[in-house]
């Protein structure tokens, strides 16, 4: 009988958008990421540079390479933030990331 040995993962939520299946919008809450993936080829999401929800407005991946946005800026409005797809430098798509406002318990 093997033991196994438990260790906590602190990791953040991640919402995956499948490059194909594109779902026109994706809800998050601040603090959480969006995955990108794409294995038919050269990944390129791009936000407003002034609009960005994320540390940077360009994300870039190979094909088969998860593009992950990192977490929502600290202190980000809730609002909606728009970026365009493109596959091998042709724009396909057009999406939305819209982030939820912080739930605040009342004690």
């Amino acid at each position: 009988m093997f033991h196994e040995k438990l260790t906590e993962v602190n990791s953040l939520a991640e919402k995956r958008v499948l490059v194909g299946m594109i779902p026109e919008v994706v809800v998050i809450d601040p603090g959480e990421q969006v995955e990108w993936i794409s294995n038919a080829g050269n990944l390129k999401v791009e936000f407003d540079a002034k609009r960005s929800p994320f540390s940077s407005n360009v994300f870039q991946a190979p094909p088969g390479v998860r593009l992950v946005s990192g977490p929502t800026r600290p202190g980000l409005n809730p609002g909606s933030y728009r970026y365009r797809m493109s596959l091998n430098d042709m724009v396909l798509a057009q999406g939305e990331v819209l982030i939820r406002g912080e739930n605040k318990e009342i004690a």
